[in-house]
């Protein structure tokens, strides 16, 4: 069997001119692979020729700029080191499918590319989300009758990435949900994951809701506007506000003695 001598990399280099890829080729990957497709067959002796072939190769490109210590160059020879030393001392000719690094590396590749189309999902699914949120919004149906969900948090920022109109809407609702302990912060861990999910406008917001609910006094339609409105100039101030309420309307002791009960 004829020893194949790995072709020059000159061939790899990208044309003037190419759309960049989305991604960075990780060329010394390609390089290992490359390797193991021309070394699958070879014997120990055949594989040690061919790694000599790559070692004079890569010494002939020294003098390039553009190859010298090129990520691919350096892992072809690096693997047919490897894949050298295996059959020395294995025997038999080379299999990728009976290689324990390359089935390691195939793996661990199967597991990022499931990782990668999970946060493609989830992402899908999170612009879908905040697309239903901004037309609930524009509508004017987005109100106690929507409960929310889990990650509407990101949702809202998404809006507010966009520069969406809406999102100030989104906003109110999620305060009042806040506020409510409706959708899926009647969970009170949702309602602790909040403070680090959401604005401290939201938040604030949603505290003076909570305490003016405490009231009784009923409210109509947009008459607690004022509430976003105060928690948008300053969140600090409006949770003093909320915690002064709620001091004042804890009952007194009606035996007066000064207390509070």
């Amino acid at each position: 069997m004829s020893t194949p001598v790995p072709p020059s990399r000159r061939r790899h280099l990208s044309a003037p001119g190419a759309a960049a890829p989305r991604r960075p080729v990780d060329q010394a990957k390609v390089g290992r692979r490359a390797v193991r497709r021309r070394a699958t067959g070879m014997s120990a002796a055949e594989a040690a020729a061919a790694l000599e072939e790559a070692r004079l190769q890569q010494h002939l490109d020294r003098d390039r700029e553009d190859l010298a210590g090129s990520d691919r160059g350096l892992a072809e020879v690096a693997e047919w080191e490897r894949i050298a030393l295996l059959l020395a001392a294995t025997g038999g000719v080379y299999d990728p499918e009976t290689d324990a690094v390359v089935q390691d590396e195939l793996a661990a590749d199967r597991r990022a590319a499931q990782a990668e189309q999970q946060r493609l999902q989830e992402q899908q699914q999170l612009a879908a989300r905040a697309d239903e949120l901004a037309a609930l919004a524009g509508a004017g149906r987005l109100n106690r009758t929507v409960a929310s969900r889990p990650g509407d948090e990101a949702a809202r920022d998404l809006l507010a990435q966009r520069g969406d109109h809406r999102h100030p809407k989104v906003d109110n609702w999620l305060a009042q949900a806040l506020a409510d302990h409706s959708g899926h912060y009647a969970d009170p861990a949702a309602r602790t994951a909040a403070v680090g999910s959401l604005p401290p406008a939201v938040r604030a917001h949603a505290a003076l809701l909570a305490v003016l609910a405490r009231t009784g006094a009923p409210a109509a339609d947009g008459e607690l506007e004022f509430a976003a409105r105060l928690a948008q100039v300053d969140p600090a101030a409006t949770n003093a506000l909320a915690a002064w309420l709620d001091r004042a309307l804890v009952p007194t002791d009606p035996a007066g003695k000064g207390g509070t009960r």
